[in-house]
């Protein structure tokens, strides 16, 4: 599956963005997906994943109670709606594919990767 992440830019801390990514290729609606970020100077972190119906969602500490994500299969997209934005937040975010089934949380169990969007929040 080929994945293309979209909406990333500037922010302002206390502030909102919107991160899309669009999946095409066979059976996309098939597959679990997750977002993962990376801070300059910094290893791949996870942030949120949702399995393949949408049914059960999995964030990162960070990420709980600001972050969103959800899926609309009929247009093969995921989003992921970033509330309450810090500087933190800053990095690169990246959507990744894959059939989980358990450890959503490991960069590993993904097999297809989308090209990172950056996301930049000022204070």
């Amino acid at each position: 599956v080929q994945l293309q992440a979209s909406g990333g830019g500037m922010g302002q801390a206390g502030g909102s963005l919107r991160l899309s990514c669009s999946a095409s290729g066979r059976a996309a609606s098939n597959y679990d997906m997750g977002w993962f970020r990376q801070a300059p100077a910094k290893a791949r972190e996870f942030v949120a994943a949702i399995n393949h119906n949408g049914e059960n969602t999995y964030y990162e500490d960070f990420a709980q109670g600001r972050f969103t994500i959800s899926r609309d299969n009929a247009r093969n997209t995921v989003y992921l709606q970033m509330n309450m934005l810090k500087p933190e937040d800053t990095a690169v975010y990246y959507c990744a594919a894959g059939i989980i089934g358990h450890d959503y949380g490991d960069y590993a169990s993904y097999d297809s990767w989308g090209q990172g969007t950056q996301v930049t929040v000022s204070s």
